[in-house]
């Protein structure tokens, strides 16, 4: 074991739950409105937290580190 054991159980690492949970819920994004460049919301949601996510594993690995 040493020090670093406890290392991922930082606040932080509970913020990649962050996307998992916001696409999980398909009932909060299951919708054609609003459109964004003529996607339905569906669609840009989704491509929206491809982005997002790997921001966030890079905050989160920024302040584990």
């Amino acid at each position: 074991m040493g020090e670093d054991s406890g290392k991922s159980s930082t606040p932080w690492v509970w913020g990649l739950l962050l996307p998992y949970i916001a696409l999980l819920w398909l009932p909060f994004y299951n919708a054609k409105e609003p459109a964004f460049a003529g996607f339905p919301f569906f669609y840009w949601y989704q491509f929206a937290w491809v982005p997002l996510t790997s921001l966030l594993i890079y905050l989160v690995y920024r302040k584990v580190k």
